[in-house]
């Protein structure tokens, strides 16, 4: 067990340089680590497609007449907020799941949980009050968003125990963690569309994607107690696959804004983020657990990236 980080009150695989270490009392740092808060990475990569439906949506709304600013505005807000306590609930509700098995993986076991710093009831209490924020937050949706979002928690339930019975947990992630797609058109319009629904399949096929790459850190453990992932499905040569995936999500994007009539900052957005996932694969390294994180953690540049070109379009359209 890795003791100094124990010690120290950090986990093995989160930055000792994070906020949470500097400004919270030292007695909020096991839960600041359940729910994640010192590796933002995560409701970055959450929210993302949440943002892309909100501006899609918003971008389609102004070419009809009917955009509001500070429906827009107040959509990214809640939305923000949702993903970081929805988030941190997932997380909270995986460790508790993985208890026994975050014990045996070397990145992993200095958790509040397995270290002891926490007991299992203090984290149901801390799962139970996000995700009491997220209910409010997701209150202030239409009908239709607040019935989607609902529905996710089925999801979000199915995906701890998906490792154990699958070699594409992955995909259940990508079902849970891409959902915001079709939410943020849904809070816009109070319906579904193509648009969406083809937005909702490139952020999965995209999940899964950079969920691999970050897999490749845990594949030897995860090979001795026996937890199933896309990165020992995939073996020593992931590249083919990450190609197929990466290149369907680019794909299923193009045509989920040709859909939703996308302007051409969308398009040229979308050829930058093409660009960046190719230079993932181009370099990945997946005997370098440092370079894995590394380009997980550079998915959210991604997503930003298509996220701007969006909002340009939509800015665009005001002008």
């Amino acid at each position: 067990m890795n003791t100094s980080s124990l010690d120290s009150g950090r986990v093995h695989d989160a930055p000792s340089n994070n906020w949470v270490y500097r400004v919270l009392p030292r007695v909020f740092w096991p839960y600041a680590q359940l729910a994640r808060w010192d590796r933002p990475i995560g409701w970055q990569l959450l929210l993302w497609p949440c943002l892309w439906s909100a501006a899609l949506a918003s971008a389609t709304a102004a070419s009809l007449g009917s955009f509001s600013a500070g429906r827009f505005l107040f959509h990214v807000v809640l939305f923000t907020v949702g993903a970081i306590a929805m988030r941190g609930a997932g997380c909270t509700y995986n460790d508790i799941v993985d208890h026994d098995i975050d014990m045996e993986v070397a990145r992993t076991r200095s958790r509040p949980l397995p270290s002891g710093r926490v007991t299992r009831f203090q984290a149901k209490a801390f799962m139970v009050l996000q995700a009491l924020v997220g209910l409010l937050v997701l209150l202030q949706f239409n009908g239709l968003t607040v019935f989607l979002g609902i529905l996710s928690l089925a999801l979000v339930a199915i995906y701890p125990f998906a490792k154990r019975f699958t070699d594409w947990p992955q995909f259940f992630l990508g079902l849970a963690f891409s959902w915001g797609a079709v939410m943020g058109w849904s809070a816009e319009f109070g319906e579904l569309s193509l648009a969406s629904i083809l937005l909702y399949a490139a952020a999965i096929a995209w999940t899964i994607g950079y969920d691999t790459i970050y897999a490749y850190q845990d594949r030897e453990d995860d090979a001795l107690i026996g937890v199933r992932s896309t990165a020992r499905r995939f073996g020593d040569n992931p590249r083919p696959w990450l190609i197929g995936l990466y290149g369907l999500a680019v794909v299923l994007m193009l045509l989920a804004f040709v859909a939703a009539g996308a302007g051409f900052f969308a398009y040229a957005a979308l050829l930058i983020a093409a660009v960046m996932l190719g230079y993932q694969i181009l370099v990945l390294n997946i005997h370098d657990p440092l370079q894995c994180l590394a380009l997980f953690k550079f998915n959210s540049v991604v997503g930003l990236i298509v996220f701007a070109g969006l909002v340009l379009t939509l800015l665009i359209r005001l002008i």
